[in-house]
């Protein structure tokens, strides 16, 4: 059949393929680590144990709830836990450690995206009356081949006031086959009726180290050169989500050309190298002021904010501190290279040096942001705590005198002729 081809702008039998399209199939099949890694079960999701176990042994001990509401930040596996689940409830054949069999008839049409027991709606889009009323009507159909059918009611929040109201009396007395696995962000907007018919199951924000370990797996399932310290940047700059993480983690593949250097990393995200914290803390504790003053200038010079430079300086103090004792020092969430050069400085600062300049550096990160001069706040910050160490100094030499070798005083003798005078008051 002929046909108008928009690549030759005229009538003509082509394909694709004959006019150059799609000719790359690494284009064609690449799909985002977001996706491509996602967890298929309970033992693979990141950083979310307390939630995991207790679903677990809930299936093992048969009690299941009607309802679950799963809660947290964005991209720490909300979504994904509640696919999970619902593929775990149906599972006809589970494994000795409760999970998914990934055999079954209901495993594999779940798989394939192909099962009729698992709804999900999206709330964003779907928070009418009327999109509530047809899930309330596909409730009391029951399941074909199965024992549950699952409704997955993702950013469950968006609903209006009229759905959650509709919504309420499904919620609260459903079909012994009906679950329910709501998903959402921002739990306060869920009304109180809603969330006292649920379990409530509140999501964290995954740690630095393990996101930086599933960094560091999928790099090397991928091919990827990396140094250590470069996934920690990635983890710390995700602020608690793997799904942000994964996202960055593609960029910079791409950006560096499949080696993630710590160079590489910094220069691409935008972020302040640790290095100019640890030379500026030294020049501040020697008391050099000029040269405080213009490593502040190179800060700024690079384009980074003043307010981002004090955060990042009060950040470091409190690291510092941490350092301080052996019992704390695990809270720190950098890669063991960094960690030994924080030890190493926090041996060398005095703890009332670390405290005061935490102190003023906090004040200064309070005050930038209705201060005229803002450049002026920070150099007077950094002058301020230069001169933490001379106080310190001053004040040991004025608790410890210098010690002062007491002279004997002569004796007078007395002749004996001569009357003793009286002292007189």
């Amino acid at each position: 059949m002929n046909f108008i081809c928009y690549l030759c702008k005229r009538k003509a039998e082509c394909s694709p393929e004959k006019n150059g399209v799609n000719k790359n199939p690494i284009m064609e099949n690449f799909v985002v680590s977001a996706r491509k890694y996602r967890p298929s079960d309970f033992h693979s999701v990141v950083g979310q144990e307390h939630i995991t176990s207790t679903l677990q042994n809930a299936l093992r001990n048969n009690r299941l709830a009607q309802a679950f509401l799963f809660c947290g930040p964005r991209g720490v596996g909300k979504t994904t836990c509640a696919r999970i689940l619902a593929k775990t409830i149906n599972c006809t054949n589970l494994t000795p450690e409760t999970e998914a069999c990934n055999e079954c008839e209901s495993c594999k049409s779940f798989l394939n995206n192909a099962s009729f027991n698992i709804v999900e709606l999206d709330a964003a889009s779907n928070n009418s009356v009327e999109d509530i009323r047809s899930l309330i009507e596909q409730v009391k159909i029951p399941p074909q081949n199965g024992k549950y059918k699952v409704y997955i009611i993702d950013e469950v929040h968006m609903l209006s006031q009229a759905a959650f109201n509709a919504f309420l009396k499904t919620l609260e007395e459903p079909p012994a086959y009906a679950k329910f696995i709501l998903a959402t962000t921002e739990k306060q907007k869920i009304m109180p009726t809603i969330l006292s018919r649920c379990q409530i199951f509140d999501f964290h924000r995954i740690s630095n180290d393990d996101i930086a370990k599933h960094l560091e797996y999928i790099a090397k399932k991928e091919n990827v050169e990396y140094e250590t310290e470069a996934l920690h940047i990635i983890s710390q700059k995700a602020d608690g989500g793997l799904r942000d993480a994964l996202s960055m983690f593609d960029q910079l593949v791409s950006f560096t050309g499949g080696k993630l250097t710590y160079k590489n990393i910094i220069d691409n995200l935008n972020v302040l190298d640790y290095d100019y914290y640890f030379r500026l803390t030294d020049l501040l504790l020697a008391g050099d002021i000029p040269q405080s003053l213009l490593l502040f200038d190179q800060v700024l010079k690079k384009g980074f904010e003043g307010s981002h430079f004090i955060g990042g300086l009060a950040a470091h103090f409190r690291n510092l501190l941490v350092c301080k004792t052996p019992v704390s020092a695990g809270l720190l969430e950098v890669s063991p290279t960094v960690a030994q050069r924080y030890v190493t400085q926090a041996q060398a600062a005095p703890q009332v040096f670390i405290l005061r300049a935490l102190e003023f550096a906090n004040a200064c990160a309070l005050e930038y942001r209705e201060s005229y001069n803002k450049r002026l706040c920070v150099e007077l910050t950094l002058m301020r705590i230069a001169f933490i160490m001379n106080k310190i100094q001053s004040n040991k030499q004025i608790a410890t005198p210098p010690a002062v070798t007491a002279q004997p005083t002569p004796v007078q003798s007395v002749p004996s002729g001569e009357p003793k005078k009286k002292m007189t008051l």
